[in-house]
């Protein structure tokens, strides 16, 4: 799926500078800044606060078991924890939600991407004993537009089919203009 909107194309002497990949940051000297429209969003940080939820945007703090363990309560594989601290490294933008009580996340998401014209959501999972209270959306909404005000005009996500529903009203559309996307998908060889 793709965020429905004008797409432009940010001028070739613009550099964006990651805020989670050191490596990125090296290379691109000079950070983009571009005007934050005021956001509305669905539910605001004071409401997550008085309701004992705190907003992440780094992965400090962040418990790789207990994230894992969320990946698993929504139906994902469970995860090498050396591979997510991999993965997170090579993450240019994140969100996730952590419980005040407890401590552990109860939703998250990434971005990966060219830090300039691409990006793709991953990883979009809410705690089902927290779902229903508007965390997915909260997390999407702030993702999509620290991607946004970064410059970012291409932004995809992969999705099951059954919860396409959630991502429409966020913009999101199957297949803009005729797009498809593809995967590459290893032939399994015939065994003799």
């Amino acid at each position: 799926m793709l965020l429905r909107g004008p797409i432009s194309t940010p001028p070739p002497s613009l550099r964006i500078r990651s805020t989670l990949n050191p490596q990125n940051a090296a290379a691109q000297p000079s950070q983009a800044s571009f005007p934050a429209a005021k956001q509305s969003y669905s539910i605001t940080d004071e409401d997550l606060q008085s309701k004992g939820f705190l907003l992440r945007r780094t992965p400090e703090g962040l418990n790789l078991d207990h994230l894992n363990s969320v990946f698993v309560a929504v139906g994902f594989p469970r995860r090498d924890t050396a591979k997510i601290e991999v993965a997170l490294r090579h993450t240019d933008a994140m969100l996730w939600v952590e419980n005040e009580k407890t401590r552990r996340p109860v939703a998250f998401a990434r971005a990966t991407g060219d830090g300039v014209f691409n990006a793709i959501i991953w990883d979009v999972v809410v705690d089902p004993t927290f779902q229903s209270l508007g965390l997915g959306k909260a997390v999407m909404e702030r993702l999509i537009e620290d991607l946004r005000r970064k410059g970012i005009c291409n932004i995809a996500l992969y999705s099951e089919p059954r919860v396409l529903g959630f991502y429409r009203p966020l913009g999101f559309v199957s297949d803009p203009d005729g797009i498809r996307g593809m995967v590459f998908v290893r032939k399994q060889r015939n065994k003799k």
